[in-house]
């Protein structure tokens, strides 16, 4: 399976009106869900090379991310020099995949490091998002949040992850998360718009499914799970659930939009059943980095991690996997 880099095979979602009566059809039946999401890791596995190959897709299609109050311009160089050159040079001769110029998918930030990190990806063609929008409350003034986002983008951010007022999922009150988003993407400009659902503090698989469709009718180019900070992130039935939205909403308008899974994620095996929900549930083409991602900071390690133990049949410590 080669990995490359591609951050712009398909047209924008340029959304459309928001449709009340398909929000109100939407209908989830939970049992089903948690009985298919309990047979993804178990249904099919992969080994040796194959395995070796799904990683490093798993590479290619990840946020590298650092949100913490003591980053420093340091640590973030350090990030995206990570992100550059995923993979120690050892594995890289091993594994054969030179050729590849492997990278990951971008590197997530706060606003005050965009440009930093915009320096030091620059070259590279890894793009920067940076979370916004009162990141991870949405509670600060509406205007400033917007605000937040124009500044991101000119400061050079290429992908905004924007996080949605939970109250107005649990109001019901979908004309107010339909306009918030849509002014949003229209602060993105060219940018593109990741929407956060914290769906871990949405109440029901129902108003997941439902928060999916209008923030998609609303021009998100991406749906991501949640901001890391909830108590509950990203889980398998919340993401079969936003992955059928994204197909119903394709069937509905011909729209591709991407998904993003984060907080929660740190295991190479978990990587693998994300990517296998993926190809099953939406196929081929959501198995690239303008259509999917991961959120993480601390997955990479532990890919690295399997990646040389395939290599060399001995697991390493994991300090020897440094991320930033």
């Amino acid at each position: 399976m080669p990995v490359t880099q591609d951050h712009g095979r398909f047209p924008r979602n340029p959304g459309m009106p928001l449709d009340l009566d398909v929000v109100a059809s939407v209908r989830v039946n939970t049992s089903a869900v948690e009985r298919r999401a309990a047979t993804l890791g178990t249904r099919r596995s992969v080994k040796k090379d194959h395995q070796a190959a799904w990683l490093l897709r798993a590479i290619s299609v990840m946020d590298l991310t650092t949100l913490s109050g003591d980053d420093t311009r340091g640590r973030v160089r350090r990030l995206c020099a990570k992100a550059r050159h995923p993979l120690r040079d050892d594995l890289v001769e091993a594994l054969g995949i030179a050729d590849l110029n492997l990278t990951t998918g971008a590197v997530c930030v706060y606003h005050e490091m965009v440009e930093t990190a915009v320096a030091a990806l620059e070259g590279s063609g890894i793009p920067v998002a940076a979370v916004s929008t009162g990141f991870p409350e949405a509670l600060s003034p509406f205007h400033l949040r917007v605000k937040e986002v124009e500044e991101s983008v000119r400061a050079g951010a290429q992908e905004i992850d924007i996080v949605i007022s939970r109250r107005h999922v649990l109001t019901g009150d979908w004309q107010a998360l339909y306009d918030e988003m849509a002014t949003y993407r229209e602060a993105c400009g060219p940018a593109h718009v990741k929407a956060i659902l914290a769906t871990g503090q949405l109440g029901s698989l129902r108003n997941v499914a439902r928060a999916s469709h209008v923030c998609m009718m609303a021009g998100a180019d991406f749906i991501k799970t949640s901001t890391g900070k909830e108590p509950v992130n990203a889980t398998l039935p919340v993401s079969l659930v936003m992955v059928r939205a994204i197909r119903d909403y394709q069937a509905m308008t011909g729209q591709m939009i991407g998904f993003k899974p984060a907080g929660g994620i740190s295991k190479a095996k978990d990587a693998l059943v994300y990517l296998s929900m993926m190809k099953e549930e939406l196929g081929r083409d959501w198995l690239e980095p303008d259509l999917f991602r991961f959120g993480a900071s601390s997955l990479l390690g532990d890919i690295e991690r399997q990646l040389e133990h395939h290599v060399t049949g001995r697991y390493s410590a994991a300090f020897r996997h440094g991320i930033s």
